[in-house]
């Protein structure tokens, strides 16, 4: 006999519909499994076959071919164990139940030697592509499918649970109760950034249109803390970017407390020692998400920028401008989401002081360490900021600077005349938008083209420029037009910054 049952896999960070079909013939014993597998579908053997016996249920003495169907995607994880215990039980009879029965339900889950449903990574996606009117996953994953609001979810603990609710033997298991809310944790706030006041206000745009930004200082000067408060800056996120991001982490195994969906932006910091794989995705088994695509909608911080991989610094590139990331591999391709905010930080130089006397660097040294971070990914950085030692009156009697949600105030209504044109923030305005939205004055235009004339920006700067300016003048509510001083205040962020000689910025 045979058995079609309704199931899914994950792919980059979206789920792939695959069609089980499972055959029972007579013949000589024997199990297999084709539709381009990977090795934890192919040991699902083991698993499906003890979580049998352990449920009372009889593994058939005949010959079993299991196929993955479109068979030309490669299928990854165990979360087909349960469509294929089902698909087997139907097939063998021991589960009678008709085509139009068995099509009303869709089935995710991993197996348990014991027969328990254990949970899988990925529900939320694959459960999004799965057209059925019933869901059968794992208890654990029952909050986190119930988000998409699209089937009647049947959470199970054990496939004895599920067959004898499938065949009208007992009623279908209540899910468990919803958990204690987690406490929210409070965000960092801005307030306690003693000093600063050109960081912060560069932070303040940067969140306000979406600016890349990189800051470069000694250590100690507070780039790590201003970094860690500007999540807090973009505000809680709309329904649609929370569901966005909710997914991303579920495809990526991340936690998403207690099933319920990210509603804060993301603030991703892997170590300087992340690999190319780890921090754009791919891989050889499986097309997963990288830091890039957890970062989407949020943060990404790169601490010590000068210490990556040279390959890791330049992979940000593409990502950096097309917001995508195209993964490629010899059976398939991914396209993985990248809409974060970088905000890189590093030191002047391997030692971190200079130009300062207690700089223990050679010539060579600083040539080397300014050669990590190249041209190409420093014209993608629309703020570059020197951070200063904070002076001894600031730091131990300063006043109390603005506050997260003060700032935060502002930045929300600069995004929002932003969504007036069209997109999300400045920065994604092509430069025919940014000529419609803006008009500049003679004296804009007089520091653009001097700009030019002394190669200090690009046509790729040229327009980034313009953006940051209309950011500024969005943040005082201005009016569109941009005067001389707003764009002076724009290419200042945009300053050359020699690194082998000094933190100063250089015009």
């Amino acid at each position: 006999m045979l058995a079609v049952v309704a199931a899914a896999s994950i792919l980059g960070v979206e789920g792939c519909p695959v069609l089980v079909e499972v055959h029972v013939s007579n013949g000589l014993p024997g199990y297999s499994i084709v539709g381009l597998p990977d090795a934890s579908c192919r040991e699902s053997r083991d698993r499906v076959r003890a979580a049998l016996l352990s449920s009372g249920l009889a593994w058939p003495a005949q010959r079993i071919t299991v196929n993955l169907a479109p068979s030309g995607v490669r299928k990854a994880g165990a979360g087909l164990d349960l469509a294929i215990a089902m698909g087997l039980l139907v097939a063998s009879g021991q589960v009678e139940l008709g085509a139009d029965a068995l099509g009303r339900f869709g089935f995710i889950g991993e197996l348990g030697l014991d027969g328990s449903v254990r949970v899988v990574a990925g529900a939320l996606p694959m459960a999004a592509v799965i057209d059925r009117e019933e869901l059968v996953v794992p208890a654990s994953n029952n909050s986190e499918v119930t988000l998409l609001d699209r089937h009647v979810v049947r959470p199970v603990r054990h496939l004895r649970e599920l067959v004898d609710a499938i065949t009208k033997v007992a009623s279908w298991p209540e899910p468990d109760p919803p958990g204690p809310r987690e406490r929210a944790v409070t965000a960092p706030d801005l307030a306690e950034v003693r000093g600063q006041v050109v960081a912060r206000r560069a932070l303040e745009i940067s969140a306000a249109g979406g600016h890349h930004m990189l800051m470069i200082g000694p250590p100690g000067g507070g780039k790590t803390m201003l970094a860690e408060r500007l999540p807090g800056l973009l505000g809680e996120l709309s329904p649609d970017a929370a569901l966005r991001v909710t997914t991303i982490h579920s495809a990526a195994g991340e936690p998403l407390g207690a099933g319920r969906l990210v509603r804060t932006a993301p603030f991703r910091a892997p170590h300087h020692s992340s690999t190319q794989v780890a921090m754009l995705g791919g891989g050889t088994r499986s097309l997963r998400p990288g830091e890039i695509s957890l970062a989407s909608e949020g943060v990404l911080f790169l601490d010590e920028l000068g210490e990556y991989p040279q390959r890791v610094i330049d992979g940000l590139r593409q990502p950096l401008e097309s917001g995508v990331i195209h993964v490629s591999r010899a059976h398939e391709a991914v396209t993985l989401p990248a809409s974060f905010l970088l905000v890189a930080a590093m030191n002047p130089c391997p030692c971190g002081y200079a130009p300062t006397p207690m700089c223990r660097c050679g010539e060579s040294q600083l040539a080397r360490y300014a050669r990590r971070v190249s041209g190409p990914i420093l014209d993608r950085l629309d703020l570059r900021v020197t951070v200063s030692p904070t002076s001894r009156d600031e730091l131990l009697g300063g006043a109390s600077a603005e506050s997260t949600a003060a700032v935060e105030m502002r930045v929300r209504r600069a995004r929002a005349r932003a969504r007036s044109r069209g997109v999300e923030v400045n920065s994604m305005l092509r430069s025919s938008q940014i000529d419609e939205c803006c008009a500049l004055e003679r004296g804009a235009v007089a520091l653009l083209e001097d700009a030019i004339d002394r190669g200090r920006i690009s046509g790729r700067g040229l327009r980034r420029a313009k953006a940051v300016a209309l950011t500024i003048d969005d943040l005082r509510e201005g009016s569109g037009v941009i005067d001389r001083a707003t764009m002076a205040e724009a290419l200042g962020y945009r300053a050359k910054l020699d690194l082998t000689h000094s933190m100063r910025g250089a015009a």
